[in-house]
C-alpha cells in the first residue's frame, strides 16, 4: 500500500480495517445463506449495469463476480460472443448482453466485471457488465405494466424510488433461447 511520505499505518488502522472486512464478510455470508435457503430471494436481486441499462439478477442464478481479465476471442462467432476466459480453472464463455440485445457494445473499463452463471444452471457462461450496483430489493420497487413484446428472459420491469427502470434478467430462460445458444456464424 502506498502512503504519503511521513504517514505510517497504526495498529488501530489495521484493527479497524480487519473489523470492517470481518463485518462485510459476515453480512455477505448471511445474504448468500438467505439466497441459498430461499428466504427473501424474491426481494433481493443483484443490480448490474449492462451497457446503459439496469438489470436485476437472481442471487440463485448469478455465480461468481470477477474482474475482466484476458478474454480469448473465438473465430467464426457472433459479435456479441466476446470469447472465453478462465475463472478459477474453468473456461467460461463471455457474452455482451447489450450487444446481443441490439444495443451498442458494453465498454470495458476499471468498473467492468464478468458475472458468471451459477453452477446450478449447468452453463459455463458469464455476462460482461459495466458495473455491479449491489443488492436491490424489488419489494420496494413498482412493477411496470407490460409495455410491449420483450424477450421471455427479460419480461419483468420495475421502477425504483429514483424513477430508474430495472429489467429482471432470468438466466434460466436465456440459456434456453436458441439465438443465445447459437454463437457460431
Amino acid at each position: 500500500m502506498d502512503l504519503p511520505s511521513g504517514t505510517a499505518l497504526t495498529e488501530s488502522d489495521n484493527v479497524g480495517r480487519r473489523t470492517r472486512l470481518r463485518e462485510f464478510q459476515t453480512k455477505l455470508v448471511e445474504r448468500m445463506q438467505a439466497a441459498t435457503s430461499g428466504v427473501a430471494v424474491q426481494a433481493s436481486k443483484l443490480g448490474v449495469m449492462i451497457g446503459q441499462t439496469r438489470w436485476l439478477l437472481s442471487l440463485q442464478e448469478a455465480g461468481e463476480i470477477v474482474s475482466v481479465g484476458q478474454i480469448t476471442k473465438v473465430p467464426l462467432t457472433q459479435e456479441w460472443f466476446l470469447g472465453v476466459t478462465n475463472i478459477r480453472g474453468n473456461l467460461v464463455s463471455v457474452i455482451d448482453l447489450a450487444h446481443f440485445s441490439g444495443m451498442t457494445r458494453t465498454p470495458v473499463d476499471k468498473e467492468s466485471r464478468i458475472v458468471a452463471f451459477a453452477p446450478s444452471l449447468s452453463f459455463n457462461s458469464g455476462l460482461l457488465v459495466s458495473r455491479v450496483m449491489g443488492l436491490r430489493n424489488v419489494a420496494e420497487m413498482e412493477l411496470q405494466q407490460d409495455e410491449g413484446a420483450r424477450a421471455p428472459w427479460a419480461a419483468k420491469q420495475y421502477r425504483d424510488r429514483d424513477s430508474q427502470v430495472w429489467t429482471e434478467l432470468d438466466l434460466s430462460l436465456i440459456v434456453q433461447d436458441p439465438r443465445f445458444l447459437h454463437v457460431g456464424i
